[in-house]
């Protein structure tokens, strides 16, 4: 078992509910649940009661508790004692970011972070990933992890991290989006899900104008993760950075169509005004995005 199961157990435990655990830890109530059953059957018994009211514990579950506790103090001792590389350094950032980034980016980014400046308080904040430039600019988050615009406002500066390619994506039933069904897609008749403002939208926008289209909305949503849903149900064709798509519990159930040209991929890093690199937390952050 893992020194992060443990702390997995703990906030679970703290927060008596997988659902506002998961919020927590940036996990799916079935993906903690799948690991707290793991955990039970290293341990060789039941740790959590779970029924309709709060997470309880066992008996056992509490003795599990005080050895967690016991077990992750003794470790950040130890890490304290023999690591002269941990930093004194304190102070707060806030973060903004997709939930798929958060999966995808930031649970690396923050576990490398927290490591060298335990200190440093960090608050988190999710939401739809067309929120993420206009949050740094306005100052409502100190930095975000975002796809680089193709016109960085002045003021700002971006680091990348990773690159994902934009798809097409279509219901993986074939025959249930009809105009897909012909040798030569009718692009001005195949219903699209998009996202109402952002990057890919504005990429979607110029690749039907390169033909001479407009896109046939069937429906217009915020975030892309809403996209592979309604995708996955059959409505239309959607398109969204393959790494929304990797991270979605419905990738299954949907296919990516190859079009050409193919989109521009998303350059995804962080985003800071650049007035405030020189902030010793937001110095700290940049540098260990860096390593």
């Amino acid at each position: 078992m893992e020194y992060k199961d443990l702390r997995v157990f703990l906030t679970v435990v703290e927060a008596q509910h997988l659902g506002r655990a998961g919020q927590q830890l940036h996990m799916s109530p079935s993906t903690l649940s799948r690991r707290i059953s793991r955990m039970e059957q290293d341990a060789g018994t039941q740790l959590l009661i779970r029924d309709s009211g709060p997470l309880t514990l066992t008996p056992a579950g509490e003795l599990f508790r005080q050895h967690a506790e016991q077990t992750l103090d003794a470790w950040q001792s130890l890490r304290s004692a023999v690591n002269t590389d941990i930093s004194d350094l304190e102070g707060s950032l806030t973060l903004f970011c997709s939930v798929t980034a958060s999966y995808s980016f930031l649970a690396d980014l923050l576990a490398r972070f927290r490591e060298r400046y335990p200190r440093v308080d960090l608050r988190v904040r999710t939401g739809d990933a067309a929120e993420s430039i206009p949050r740094v600019e306005t100052g409502d988050a100190d930095v975000v992890i975002a796809a680089r615009p193709e016109q960085l406002a002045a003021g700002l500066t971006f680091r990348g991290i990773s690159e994902s390619p934009l798809l097409f994506i279509a219901p993986k039933a074939v025959g249930t989006v009809p105009q897909l069904s012909t040798s030569e897609i009718d692009w001005s008749g195949v219903p699209m899900v998009l996202s109402e403002t952002g990057l890919a939208r504005t990429r979607v926008n110029r690749w039907f104008e390169s033909r001479g289209l407009n896109p046939n909305i069937y429906a217009q949503v915020s975030g892309h993760e809403a996209i592979v849903s309604m995708v996955a149900l059959g409505v239309g064709v959607g398109v969204v950075p393959q790494v929304v798509l990797q991270n979605s519990p419905l990738a299954n159930r949907v296919r990516e169509l190859r079009v050409t040209p193919e989109l521009e991929p998303f350059h995804i890093g962080l985003c800071s005004r650049t007035e405030r690199l020189n902030e010793p937390v937001l110095q700290a952050l940049w540098q260990t995005a860096g390593r």
